[in-house]
């Protein structure tokens, strides 16, 4: 559980990425570089658990896994939501606090004082415990702003589809994208209140549910090819809605 669950993780959100990133090269669309950003940095976590669960627990990995899955992934995810629904000046205005906080969160993970020796690596990892107080209630802003971007947005865009009756795909995906953001949300919240063992499995679900969100709006494959092969050559943008 605790070497396969993590590693399934890491690949489906790498997979994401890819074919996020190869429609940003089509497109240029800055919401999708962003959610390119995010998944990678779901993708570092995940595999930074399964680095752990197969060599060994080490501070730098620890530290890593800890500013990449705590503060980032969600907060860039529902970040591209915001660059996709707000008006840019605002979006760019939320971006660089973001980045800004992004920073601090690093120097403060990698700074900050840890104890390994309150980890049981035979469990999904915590920073509860491990590190000061101070750093770990940084994670809340970062994940409640993230979550909450990627879920009312979500459910913003499936309440105008709905409305404009829009193809039924737009909307499936959108309530998809809504429940899948809000499966490590939950998780998230049980690992600070001590109990983390369902940690790595709603990760899991998490992302694969987002995955079959992206995938299920036919519109993303209306050009499909394989993901980078022909991605730096901007393609024909098609008179419809991005995905």
């Amino acid at each position: 559980m605790q070497t396969l669950v993590p590693l399934l993780s890491g690949i489906v959100a790498l997979l994401f990425a890819i074919f996020i990133l190869d429609q940003y090269l089509g497109r240029r669309r800055a919401h999708q570089l962003v959610w390119a950003v995010g998944l990678l940095f779901w993708a570092l976590a995940s595999f930074c658990q399964f680095w752990v669960a197969v060599v060994g627990l080490s501070e730098g990995v620890f530290r890593l896994w800890y500013w990449a899955g705590a503060f980032s992934g969600a907060a860039y995810l529902g970040m591209g939501t915001v660059y996709l629904l707000a008006p840019r000046p605002l979006a760019h205005s939320v971006m660089a606090v973001l980045v800004l906080g992004t920073v601090l969160a690093a120097i403060r993970v990698f700074t900050a004082p840890v104890d390994l020796s309150m980890l049981d690596v035979t469990r999904p990892l915590t920073g509860v415990d491990v590190l000061p107080k101070s750093a770990t209630l940084w994670t809340i802003p970062f994940n409640v702003y993230g979550a909450a971007a990627l879920v009312v947005g979500a459910i913003y865009s499936a309440v105008a589809f709905a409305v404009r009756r829009s193809p039924r795909h737009r909307v499936v995906s959108m309530v998809l994208v809504a429940l899948g953001a809000l499966l490590p949300t939950l998780s998230g919240g049980l690992a600070r209140s001590g109990n983390p063992d369902l940690q790595y499995v709603m990760q899991l679900l998490g992302i694969v549910v987002i995955f079959l969100g992206f995938l299920v709006n036919r519109e993303v494959f209306w050009a499909f090819r394989v993901p980078l092969v022909h991605g730096f050559r901007r393609t024909e943008e098609r008179p419809q809605p991005s995905p």
